[in-house]
């Protein structure tokens, strides 16, 4: 049913050439009759803690807030008959043909009653024993004794290929409680859990440590019989379990034991040969299950039964009746006998161990053989199977024996794997989608699914995990659901299925929003959205974004409001710190010439204070006050600030670096405009007045007159006359530069007679736009002193050596 437009959709109806053959009991009929119904989407809805799961497996499915008063009613706990209904479910299922009579339990008096009585003081045990010791038989003996000592009575869980304890978690809650339609969240799981009071016997255990820890202290009411082998992990040293080894048998149980399993006492050199074959397999009930079934072949072989010697060879019979004498195995076959086994049963049963090792040992429901093999009896395979010892229960199913994998496929039984894995995944996806498969049923043949899934091709993989997909989201079975959907995301992006990638992202996303896995889910919504946005499935787009809205809401209900985290700077470096420095201004005797006035502001906020504060009354005026303002040679103390809390130690550091750069940079600033400063108000910019040539010495005399000092040109030399103009650069009386004037080469005053020609532009730099002169070489710091102090002017910097025109040189 469409849900947005509340119309049927159109079913495609199965042509005869596409359907496979029929495979068991419920589809064997429909697939064999040609007016069979045509499959139909089945459409559950489930409850999954505060959300309505609607499983469609069409368009895929919708999730949407569930709303007030129409939720599951209150779970309430299964009766006796309906517990011992659940049991029997959880048991494998019946074979076909007459009942094969169980292997006795021997030697084994002692450990049932010590496990009784444990379970009945509510006390959890761990049985510990390698593959092939008999636990599940065990465990079967003691489920029997266990009967009436719980108010929730037995429960049998399988936990192969769990490794967490939330699904073992999921599965004592189906079995307690009676919540078809029902998925609790975590929080309500564990508060349900926690009422049971029942004994639990759970089998072929794969977790230990922390994860066991969860699951028992999750179930306080419930006594555990932990069943598991040696190589397990073990349990913490907090979980108070008690220990129980299972040893192998002793030699008169294992000639017991033969002589159940061929139904006739053993001879002198089958008792020695069975004394033999303990030795090398320590005694495992398995191996000697095994053994029996090699000595049942072998009597068949020889002719021996009493019956058939007196039974003459009939004309239509097979083989031919004539003796054959068939030794006794060898001490290797006996050890391994799963290769000398398999070449003496029927070809279908040959056929479904092809099939085993191409499903990683996950052995079909025998309803499933027909049709796999492509024989009708093949479903009587897996009998005979089971009575040769390659076959052990595990849960509701079938697997092959400890090592029976390893031996068949050395034997060239797996040769064939990928095509066997490509004809059950196919089988499979025919069934998973047809309508008379009921959930729970696919669910029961999760393993032998995701292994056929495993070892399909991609094409094969895309069409199982889109109909095996929604059948387990509606039996509840989310681990395989979520092992199914990752397996069939990535057969689709490999076979470039866009719309079959979007469907499973799709699915991910509302898995992981109903697990209350926030930002998985948004992953996987955004990843469904954007790829239906590119096939334009509009419809698809809609349903993502109602989930992707469903993320967001949860996201802001669940985060906690919490104030930003603050790092408040101390309250001395808080505030943006100014600092001016103001142009150096020439002396009061410097004529009255425009200087440029060089101001550096800069503007620095520090967590730390680099350089100590020094406080000083007035600015720095000359070069060495601010060269040692920056860089003090003595300590000096730090201006006290005000007490404040100090910032965090990581929050300070990494400013350290962007504050000496600030520094620096206001530091250059600095010196830059000071040496500027210097070099203007260094530099000549007049004549001598009055005819008067230009001063020759650096060292002034006593008769020298004239107007107030020129700063930078010795202090002594007379200010220019406003009359004149300034000497001529291409005048050979004038002295070049960077050279000294001779003392004793007499003066030559300029002429005052006026040029006739362009006025040769003068060497003098400008005072409106002045340059920087270059790096100043070795100056001399100590200017001569002047005879006569009247005149004399302060004592400034020299200019460098290679000033302009009219400096004199450093002598």
């Amino acid at each position: 049913m469409d849900r947005t437009q509340g119309q049927a959709e159109p079913v495609e109806q199965p042509t005869a050439a596409s359907a496979p053959p029929a495979a068991a009991s419920e589809a064997a009929g429909p697939a064999a009759s040609g007016s069979a119904p045509a499959p139909v989407a089945r459409i559950v809805t489930l409850t999954a803690g505060d959300f309505t799961l609607t499983v469609n497996p069409v368009d895929g499915s919708e999730i949407e807030p569930r709303r007030p008063g129409t939720g599951a009613a209150v779970p309430v706990k299964r009766d006796a008959a309906d517990r011992s209904a659940r049991d029997a479910a959880a048991r494998p299922p019946v074979l076909p043909g007459p009942a094969a009579p169980a292997p006795p339990l021997l030697a084994r008096e002692e450990e049932r009653e010590r496990l009784v009585r444990l379970l009945g003081r509510g006390r959890s045990v761990r049985l510990t024993g390698p593959a092939g010791s008999g636990r599940s038989a065990l465990l079967d003996a003691v489920a029997a004794d266990c009967t009436g000592l719980a108010p929730d009575g037995v429960v049998r869980l399988s936990g192969y290929g769990h490794q967490q304890p939330g699904e073992l978690l999921h599965a004592l809650y189906a079995a307690v409680y009676q919540a078809s339609a029902e998925r609790p969240e975590r929080t309500q799981l564990l508060a349900r859990v926690r009422d049971i009071g029942a004994i639990v016997l759970l089998d072929d255990l794969e977790m230990g440590g922390t994860a066991l820890d969860e699951l028992l202290r999750a179930t306080p009411e419930c006594a555990y019989l932990l069943a598991a082998t040696p190589d397990t992990r073990a349990p913490s040293d907090d979980s108070h379990l008690e220990e129980v080894f299972l040893g192998g048998l002793g030699r008169a149980d294992c000639v017991e034991l033969l002589e159940a399993g061929t139904g006739r006492p053993l001879t002198e050199e089958e008792t020695a040969w069975a004394g033999d074959l303990r030795f090398a397999s320590e005694g495992l009930p398995l191996r000697f299950v095994q053994a029996a079934a090699l000595l049942r072949q072998r009597d068949e072989r020889n002719l021996s039964c009493a019956e058939d010697d007196d039974d003459e060879p009939g004309v239509f019979e097979e083989r031919p009746r004539d003796a054959a004498f068939v030794a006794l195995p060898t001490l290797a076959e006996g050890a391994a006998p799963a290769e000398l086994l398999a070449s003496r049963v029927s070809e279908s049963a040959r056929a479904a161990l092809r099939i085993a090792c191409a499903l990683g040992g996950e052995m079909p429901h025998h309803a499933h053989l027909p049709a796999l093999v492509g024989d009708t009896h093949a479903d009587a395979a897996v009998a005979e199977l089971l009575g040769c010892g390659l076959l052990t229960p595990v849960g509701t199913r079938y697997r092959l024996a400890a090592g029976v994998a390893r031996q068949l496929e050395e034997a060239g039984f797996g040769d064939t794997a990928a095509e066997e894995a490509r004809t059950a995944a196919r089988h499979y996806a025919w069934w998973t989608g047809h309508a008379s498969v009921t959930p729970e049923r696919v669910a029961s043949e999760a393993d032998a699914v995701l292994a056929a899934l495993a070892g399909a091709d991609v094409v094969a993989a895309v069409l199982l995990a889109r109909t095996a997909a929604p059948a387990f989201a509606a039996s509840r079975h989310w681990e395989a659901w979520e092992r199914v959907l990752r397996s069939g995301a990535e057969a689709a992006r490999k076979a470039g299925e866009v719309a079959e990638q979007a469907y499973f992202h799709h699915e991910l996303g509302v898995l992981a929003l109903c697990e209350g896995r926030l930002d998985r889910a948004r992953a996987e919504l955004e990843a469904s959205i954007g790829l239906k946005g590119a096939l334009a499935d509009k419809r698809g787009t809609v349903a993502g974004r109602r989930a992707l809205a469903l993320v967001t809401d949860r996201e802001k209900a669940g985060v906690e409001v919490s104030p930003p985290l603050r790092l408040e700077p101390p309250a001395a470096a808080s505030e943006a710190v100014t600092t001016a420095v103001p142009a150096v201004r020439a002396p009061k005797t410097a004529p009255a010439a425009p200087v440029a006035a060089v101001t550096a502001v800069t503007a620095v906020t520090a967590v730390t204070p680099v350089v100590p504060v020094i406080g000083r009354a007035a600015a720095p005026t000359t070069l060495s006050e601010v060269f040692e303002e920056a860089f003090p040679l003595d300590p000096k103390p730090a201006v006290v600030a005000a007490p404040a809390v100090p910032a965090p130690v990581r929050a300070a550091q990494p400013r350290r670096k962007p504050v000496l750069l600030a520094a620096a940079g206001a530091l250059t600033v600095v010196v830059l405009g000071t040496v500027v400063s210097l070099a203007m108000s260094g530099s000549d910019s007049g004549t001598p007045a009055d005819g008067v040539g230009p001063a020759v010495s650096s060292t002034p005399t006593a008769g020298t007159t004239g107007g107030a000092g020129v700063p930078g040109t010795g202090g002594n030399d007379p200010a220019p006359d406003p009359g004149t103009t300034a000497p001529d650069a291409s005048d050979p009386a004038a002295p070049e530069p960077g050279l000294s004037p001779d003392p004793n080469q007499s003066s030559r005053a300029p002429s005052r007679k006026p040029s006739t020609g362009p006025t040769p532009p003068s060497r003098t730099p400008s005072t409106t736009n002045p340059t920087p002169p270059s790096t100043p070489t070795s100056p001399d710091p100590k200017p001569t002193p002047s005879t006569d102090p009247t005149t004399q002017a302060p004592p400034t910097t020299p200019p460098p050596t290679t000033g302009p025109v009219g400096s004199p040189s450093s002598t």
